[in-house]
């Protein structure tokens, strides 16, 4: 699947947007600047797919507007050694994001048509870092092991020990936390020696993460 670029003016506004809302990191605009957003929004979408705005993808999830994805990668202060968790692969976008920053990534998505689709873009963008996997972000496999970083894209109600168990010393995980029907809030916790530091973001609104696998397939 080649990229799909846009016109010159609609990706130098795209990049001008990130800016100016205050996305800093040359590291995380570099890599926004290099992934095509085009190719993981739907067909009949790709002429939005560079505004600064959320979009309908399949089975009734969004692909994130690029100054959360942005913000939420630059909260994560990622380093090429990390190895990341996301939580609800969706598109795919935020994973070929983070792949670009880090080590590895592991990616889970609780629907198998979104995966199966986020799937096939990530390995014909040649992300060979990333894992997409079929699963519950609520209950992480046992052979996952620990993580650097775990980004949710999806409100949770609150963060489940079980998630925060995946977490490193030292790790930093980013969610959005709240109620499912109204405005959530992001939260940056990290792990350290003694404590699990927490620390309000800003105001977000995201689809619900649910337990276990979507029936919808």
């Amino acid at each position: 699947m080649p990229p799909i670029g846009p016109p010159p003016p609609e990706k130098m506004m795209f990049q001008l947007s990130l800016r100016r809302r205050g996305i800093s990191d040359q590291t995380v605009l570099r890599a926004m600047d290099e992934v095509p957003r085009d190719v993981f929004v739907e067909p009949e979408q790709r002429a939005e797919a560079w505004r600064d705005t959320a979009l309908p993808i399949a089975c009734g999830q969004t692909i994130s507007q690029p100054f959360v994805v942005a913000y939420m990668t630059e909260q994560l202060q990622l380093r090429p050694d990390h190895r990341v968790l996301e939580i609800g692969t969706g598109s795919g976008y935020q994973a070929a994001i983070l792949a670009r920053l880090s080590r590895s990534v592991l990616t889970l998505e609780r629907f198998k048509t979104l995966a199966d689709r986020a799937r096939a873009r990530l390995e014909a963008l040649h992300c060979d870092n990333v894992e997409v996997r079929i699963g519950d972000g609520f209950a992480v496999p046992a052979d996952a092991g620990l993580f650097d970083r775990i980004i949710v894209t999806a409100a949770m109600q609150d963060v489940p020990e079980a998630l925060l168990a995946r977490l490193d010393l030292d790790g930093v995980l980013i969610a959005p936390v709240g109620p499912h029907d109204a405005t959530q809030t992001l939260v940056r916790i990290r792990k350290t020696k003694t404590a699990i530091e927490r620390k309000e973001l800003v105001a977000v609104r995201f689809v619900p993460a649910l337990p276990g696998l979507a029936r919808e397939l």
